[in-house]
């Protein structure tokens, strides 16, 4: 592309969206049914900003985009009207093959600072330059103009995620999406359980491959702010020398409280919690079955409030032999099956949102599983202690 084409480009445009700020809203799928519509890549809109605080998290690094700091963010709307936004830092970021024309067409441009407008410029600068060359290429290789676009649109409606083209997926470390459950899970009424394998599960829980779930406690609201908690050494004191549905004890006597100020202020309250014992234990998997529903069950009706849960059983990877179960902490499966499954349709406001686990990676931690399941979904997290005594 010659200076002048390129020049031209970047000028040929005023701002087409409007400037107030855009609020992270996650994707999300009627339960019982999970194949929707992909979206179209025309609804997608760029917004930049400066982040308003360190609680976003890049979707390229997975690393924490600092306040203050440049971010872009890719905001598509779906088919139902819901805006959903994916943040990246702005070195991180590649517009591919996203409609932009211009820098002057993203959101935010005539607020930043003359040295990040013009960066921006020559990011859009060289992205017309890579797509003249593609073109150039395809040219070259006799595929004519219609048969690039069926490709991409048959890319689009297999793989495109989150407004995310399957190339663009290829080329950088989308570490969130990537650990998340694939779009081709099929959840259905006809694959979701009473039975865990060989042990019956206590009434209204269910099971969809290593998950088990209570999706609807009596009086829950689903809602887009999301207060999540650890189950064992965050919100119940319990024991692995210890089994049975009466065998643990509230961690903090503030809990309740606390849980019923959240709900009153229109959060809604979900445990994700590890329990690998109901795998493991192959010849009294029943026994760990009761155990652990029956300590949430007695936990949940102690502090008379409803609460959503999600139990992953699968068993970690050892030294990387097996893969790790896609639901397992610190992978974020749960929290996705959640948001895409199991909120009503509400789409979550991932700025309001948080995090609460005791395995932060501190040396008298068993783990960092609950850490690294926060900053794998960008969500703001308190150890117990923190959060809970005042």
């Amino acid at each position: 592309m010659s200076h002048m084409t390129c020049s031209n480009l970047l000028l040929s445009s005023l701002p087409k969206f409007p400037t107030s700020p855009f609020i992270h809203f996650s994707s999300h799928f009627t339960p019982f049914f999970l194949h929707h519509s992909p979206m179209s890549s025309s609804s997608l809109k760029i917004v930049a900003e400066y982040a308003k605080s360190n609680r976003s998290t890049c979707k390229n690094c997975s690393k924490t985009i600092p306040a203050s700091t440049l971010r872009l963010g890719f905001v598509t709307r779906d088919g139902r009207g819901f805006d959903m936004t994916r943040w990246f830092h702005s070195d991180c970021a590649s517009f591919g093959p996203r409609p932009v024309s211009s820098a002057e067409d993203i959101n935010g441009f005539a607020l930043l600072k003359d040295s990040d407008q013009e960066a921006l410029r020559k990011m859009v600068c060289r992205s017309h330059e890579s797509k003249v060359h593609k073109r150039d290429e395809d040219e070259e290789d006799g595929v004519e103009e219609g048969d690039q676009k069926k490709v991409k649109v048959h890319k689009k409606d297999g793989v495109e995620e989150d407004g995310v083209e399957e190339r663009d997926q290829k080329n950088v470390k989308l570490s969130t999406s990537s650990l998340q459950p694939k779009l081709d899970i099929v959840l259905t009424a006809s694959n979701i359980k009473t039975k865990y394998k060989d042990a019956t599960l206590l009434p209204k829980w269910k099971a969809f491959q290593t998950l088990i779930f209570l999706e609807q406690d009596d009086g829950l609201h689903h809602s887009s702010k999301i207060a999540a908690f650890d189950f064992d050494g965050c919100l119940a004191n319990t024991s692995v020398k210890r089994v049975g549905a009466e065998a643990w004890s509230l961690m903090y006597p503030s809990i309740p409280q606390k849980l019923q100020s959240l709900y009153d202020d229109g959060y809604k309250l979900v445990i994700f919690t590890n329990e690998s014992n109901i795998e493991r234990w192959k010849n009294k998997r029943q026994v760990a079955v009761d155990s652990k529903l029956g300590r949430l069950n007695n936990f949940i009706s102690q502090v008379k409030v409803p609460v959503q849960v999600f139990v992953a059983c699968g068993i970690g990877s050892k030294s990387g032999k097996s893969e790790e179960d896609m639901f397992r902490k610190p992978k974020p499966g749960m929290w996705h099956i959640m948001e895409s499954h199991f909120n009503g349709g509400i789409p979550i406001d991932i700025d309001q949102c948080f995090y609460v686990g005791d395995a932060a990676g501190r040396a008298k931690d068993h783990s960092d599983a609950d850490i690294k399941f926060a900053q794998a979904i960008g969500l703001k997290f308190y150890v117990p202690e923190e959060f809970f005594v005042e």
